[in-house]
């Protein structure tokens, strides 16, 4: 699975248990998430094209590298905001876009219900979504951004499923995914195991 990527840092494991700690509240539960897309977001943002250019110190004008591309973040609501202050702390100059998606109960199938994203096409792009499960959200997702012209864009979540990341390997195969751990499968309901619950309702305590 070359698009892929499992964060090996020892903080992305520590971080994790946290998460999956059936213990942990709600407040300390978006302490870690916070922390661990921190983690999740500098592995996504290491390949980002950089361009030269002049900065003046207090001292002296020196070289210097800055980002080629604007970034943009869009977290599928709800949960995917649990991921987006990682992503705003880090980029500043940031462009933030929002996908509501849920599933239509005749077809199964996720809907959007309201997408509000800027320009696309200038940038890297990055897609938050905490539990790729299905994949059917993420799947939906990344295809409607390439509808409004994402052409370099990845997958960002915190835990994924063999099920969800084969159905991105088939829909959308140039999009890369980083994750903090590859779990075994999806029980009979498509919850992942051993998973973390129900990521959304963890993060805002709405059980």
């Amino acid at each position: 699975m070359d698009t892929l990527t499992v964060v090996g840092h020892p903080l992305a494991g520590h971080l994790l248990a946290g998460l999956r700690d059936a213990a942990t509240e709600p407040e300390r539960f978006r302490h870690l998430a916070r922390r661990l897309s921190t983690v999740l977001v500098l592995e996504a943002t290491r390949g980002l094209g950089t361009t030269t250019t002049t900065v003046t110190t207090p001292l002296q004008d020196t070289p210097a590298r800055i980002l080629a591309r604007p970034v943009v973040a869009v977290p599928i609501l709800r949960a995917g905001l649990g991921l987006l202050e990682a992503a705003t702390d880090l980029l500043p100059d940031v462009r933030v876009g929002y996908a509501g998606l849920e599933r239509d109960e005749q077809t199964l199938q996720p809907t959007s219900y309201y997408l509000k994203v800027p320009r696309l096409d200038d940038a890297s792009v990055l897609l938050l979504d905490p539990m790729l499960a299905t994949g059917g959200s993420a799947a939906f997702g990344a295809t409607v951004l390439k509808e409004h012209g994402a052409t370099d864009l990845q997958l960002v979540c915190v835990v994924a499923a063999p099920e969800g990341v084969a159905r991105m390997a088939a829909e959308h195969p140039d999009v890369r995914i980083v994750t903090a751990a590859l779990d075994d499968g999806l029980n009979d309901v498509g919850y992942i195991l051993p998973g973390l619950g129900d990521f959304g309702d963890r993060l805002f305590g709405t059980f």
